[in-house]
């Protein structure tokens, strides 16, 4: 495509401040797995479709 062509390097004449430094990537949690019956109501019917009312699914 057209149009002007992006910078890849940093001119040599230019230099990062000397405080700016990079610092580490966080671990990320570990995932963590909710059971249906630790949720108000058992599973999240957003998350699985499973819509329900006094045991019988319904659908709206």
């Amino acid at each position: 495509m057209g149009g002007t062509r992006r910078a890849t390097q940093r001119p040599a004449h230019i230099r990062p401040p000397v405080h700016w430094t990079n610092s580490p990537l966080p671990q990320p949690e570990p995932m963590r797995e909710d059971r249906a019956e630790d949720q108000p109501g058992g599973r999240d019917p957003v998350r699985y479709g499973d819509w329900e009312l006094k045991g019988l699914a319904i659908d709206f």
